[in-house]
């Protein structure tokens, strides 16, 4: 009677759930692990606090379910707000429950999913709630590259409850039911006079198109547990491990003739960079991480003959796939987690250069451009890129460029490579002779074909040894399988050092 009591939870609480377009704990907990495979862990736990009410209010559970259960066979640790018992709000009991179930997951090397539907700390326990905090905090920290951590906000999560999602590797968010934000409406107009709603300050768009918090965001609970299992599968249990590999029904021999009509020759006319993607892995499947935040560069995770794989990307089609402030730390922290992960990395190239302007400069550019460049010198997976049409300047360099350590790199016969493009180096190169000459137009446009004939030609790098070779487009996806297959077996080591110091 007991057991049931404590699974079934208030029926008044269920019901104002329910109303909210939300469901229960336990219904979350039932959608993302596989069925009966959850095991719980202290269910009977009840906080001890007395005074302000408390005294008569001990629910069994303390407003967190803790446990772990199977995600497609695989053991996933996870921890889960109950909004109906306090409003998911952190006490002393509530905060050790969820300190056991982090230190189980990582010392069983085994991923991490928080369900977080809570109101912060609880006021009525005072600094022990605060203190509780810390200890999520310091352990997400210290599970920070070893296991995969998944946050998922599935109802308001404000100051202290929006620090550890922040903390783990992916955030997903519901649109409508959850928001983030470190100070809430009311305290934001009382301060600085602004009316703004919880999702205009907090939601889950305002969290996936602007501040880039969340790297995913669904219209319903039901999809959004659904891809974290998707994505669950994707990521190995720990960084001793490699992620898992299937069984793959997608020719690795497969060409892709629609490649050549996917990207025009002509550097300037943009195409989008997912349909080349969507060709290239297998059965055209990837799950894309911030897909509408900084969308000049694309990251996504994918499989090339079963065996999962990081692809970053320029996008033509946004800002002309230039690198950015946004897209540059975007970038940055998806190489890093494929890094920490063991998977192995695929650079895919057309870039123009750096965004020029003001605000891009005074924003630190240079202090964000330097994160994706550390990143990737820093990236000891297998690492291979290829150039499909531009790379110009800085932004091919740090592009994972065999300069700074990509294994293996190949090119389109479209490919451009060069500190600029052929009209702006023949205006700086040849200024003096194209102004002093009696048709400027005329000589001008003579000398920039002479530029583009002799630096910019697509066997120019390969002859210089950066390009390892110029392929056929249609046999871009079996060259990135061969070229991963043989470099699965990769040992780099890093120099010993307690850690790098990363730009920030």
């Amino acid at each position: 009677m007991l057991k049931s009591a404590v699974r079934q939870g208030s029926e008044t609480g269920t019901e104002r759930q329910h109303a909210k377009g939300k469901l229960t704990v336990r219904e979350r907990l039932d959608l993302l692990f596989d069925e009966g495979s959850f095991c719980e862990v202290e269910p009977l736990r009840r906080h001890r606090a007395t005074g302000f009410g408390l005294e008569d209010n001990r629910p069994h559970t303390d407003g967190v379910v803790t446990g772990w259960g199977t995600v497609h066979g695989r053991t996933v640790f996870a921890f889960a707000h109950d909004f109906r018992i306090f409003g998911g709000a952190l006490g002393e009991a509530h905060a050790q429950k969820i300190h056991k179930i982090m230190d189980m997951a990582l010392q069983a090397g085994a991923p991490l999913v928080s369900l977080n539907d809570g109101a912060g700390a609880r006021i009525q326990e005072g600094v022990s709630a605060l203190a509780g905090y810390g200890g999520i905090f310091e352990r997400n920290v210290r599970a920070s590259g070893v296991i995969p951590q998944i946050s998922v906000m599935l109802g308001p999560c404000a100051g202290g409850a929006a620090y550890s999602p922040a903390l783990t590797d992916f955030v997903f968010m519901v649109r409508e039911t959850s928001q983030m934000f470190i100070t809430g409406p009311d305290v934001v107009e009382t301060v600085t006079g602004e009316k703004v709603s919880q999702n205009g300050l907090g939601g889950a768009d305002v969290h996936a198109e602007v501040s880039g918090v969340a790297h995913f965001a669904y219209d319903d609970e039901h999809t959004c547990l659904a891809e974290v299992r998707y994505l669950l599968s994707l990521l190995p249990a720990n960084n001793r491990e490699t992620p898992p590999a299937v069984r793959s029904t997608d020719p690795a021999d497969r060409r892709g003739d629609a490649l050549l009509e996917l990207v025009p020759s002509h550097g300037n006319r943009p195409y989008d960079m997912r349909k080349v993607i969507e060709e290239i892995v297998d059965d055209g499947e990837h799950m894309e991480v911030h897909e509408r935040w900084a969308g000049s560069v694309l990251c996504t995770l994918a499989r090339l003959d079963g065996n999962v794989v990081g692809i970053v990307a320029n996008q033509p089609q946004s800002l002309a796939g230039v690198l950015d402030i946004r897209s540059s730390s975007k970038a940055a922290r998806f190489v890093q987690l494929c890094d920490a992960f063991n998977i192995p990395l695929v650079t895919l190239v057309d870039v123009p250069g750096f965004l020029p302007g003001v605000d891009q400069e005074h924003g630190g550019i240079i202090r964000h451009g330097a994160k994706l460049l550390y990143a990737y010198c820093n990236a000891t997976v297998p690492r291979v890129q290829v150039i499909l049409r531009k790379a110009y300047g800085g932004a091919y360099i740090v592009m994972d460029s065999r300069s700074i350590g990509a294994d293996l790199s190949y090119a389109w016969p479209t490919n451009e490579i060069a500190v600029m493009g052929a009209e702006g180096a023949a205006n700086v190169v040849f200024r003096r002779q194209i102004a002093a000459a009696d048709d400027p137009e005329a000589v001008r446009q003579e000398l920039v074909k002479e530029y583009a004939t002799e630096l910019m030609h697509p066997y120019y790098a390969a002859e210089r040894g950066l390009v390892d070779d110029v392929i056929d487009p249609a046999l871009t996806r079996q060259t990135l399988i061969r070229a991963l297959d043989m470099l699965r077996a990769k040992h780099a080591p890093l120099p010993v050092r307690k850690h790098g110091n990363p730009p920030t």
